[in-house]
């Protein structure tokens, strides 16, 4: 266990190395692409205060519209960190990056897959936890359990922890669906199920990956805390303007690593790559 934490974080450092290189070689590019993205979510969220109570076709009309254009953004971003890895000499500008009509649909009717997994997931717990109730009850009416306050919350505490964890694996193991649809222009549940089988042994690599890369707000949360607001302002600033697109460049730079050393099925299936 100890040798393969070693390798997890030794992997972890060459994926944060190659990403800092990129990042600072074509930062602004890279940093400008990440401000569109945050400008069109906040100008989404002003516009839909603004216009609520005008007219509810015009508000939905709206949040389409800048829908697609963050996700058209979002997908322009990684295609364009794609051809600085794969082509770093050659400069490319960003409107050469644009996805095409179909990968912004493939992508879209993905996203439709990845909410499903993610509520098909919460439905198979659901009724775990719904039942817990009237079976702890129960063991206490027998006498196999003393105390239903003090026992029925510990185990509805652990219950709930284990169907937020479930959640979290499920959501980061097929987080990588994107790069499949930009990088292999891949179909929507293809790139689901490839992404399954790629993080399929890599969790901890890629979980060390995301613990550094939001080591940046962790310690904003910290200074909070400690009641610090200058300092904790200067932090999210550097994180704001250092990290994210650090963060995009080393996830992008971490799926060409995994999806390189898949040596498994071109087509794979759910079953066996869920463990």
């Amino acid at each position: 266990m100890i040798n393969y934490l070693k390798e997890s974080t030794f992997a972890v450092n060459d994926v944060i190395q190659k990403a800092w290189g990129i990042t600072k070689k074509h930062y602004f590019s890279i940093a400008t692409l990440c401000f569109l993205m945050f400008i069109t979510a906040s100008a989404s969220s002003l516009m839909a205060f603004f216009i609520k109570d005008v007219s509810k076709v015009l508000s939905v009309i709206m949040a389409i519209v800048f829908v697609f254009l963050y996700f058209t953004i979002n997908l322009s971003l990684f295609k364009y960190i794609f051809h600085l890895m794969d082509d770093e000499d050659n400069d490319v500008k960003i409107v050469d990056t644009l996805p095409t009509r179909q990968q912004i649909i493939r992508f879209l009717i993905a996203t439709l897959y990845f909410v499903g997994c993610i509520l098909f997931i919460g439905l198979i717990l659901f009724p775990v936890l719904y039942i817990l109730d009237p079976v702890l009850r129960y063991l206490v009416k027998i006498g196999w359990v003393e105390s239903f306050q003090t026992t029925g919350v510990v185990i509805t505490q652990i219950a709930v922890g284990i169907a937020i964890l479930a959640l979290f694996i499920t959501w980061l193991r097929i987080s990588f669906f994107p790069f499949f649809i930009i990088d292999k222009n891949a179909a929507p549940f293809e790139s689901i199920k490839l992404s399954l089988a790629i993080t399929k042994g890599n969790f901890t690599k890629i979980l060390l990956l995301l613990l550094v890369l939001g080591g940046g707000y962790l310690i904003y949360l910290l200074f909070n805390l400690l009641h610090w607001p200058f300092v904790a302002f200067v932090v999210n600033i550097l994180s704001s303007f250092i990290i994210v697109p650090l963060s995009s460049v080393a996830l992008t730079v971490a799926y060409r690593k995994i999806a390189g050393e898949y040596k498994g099925d071109e087509h794979p299936d759910i079953l066996h790559n869920i463990v």
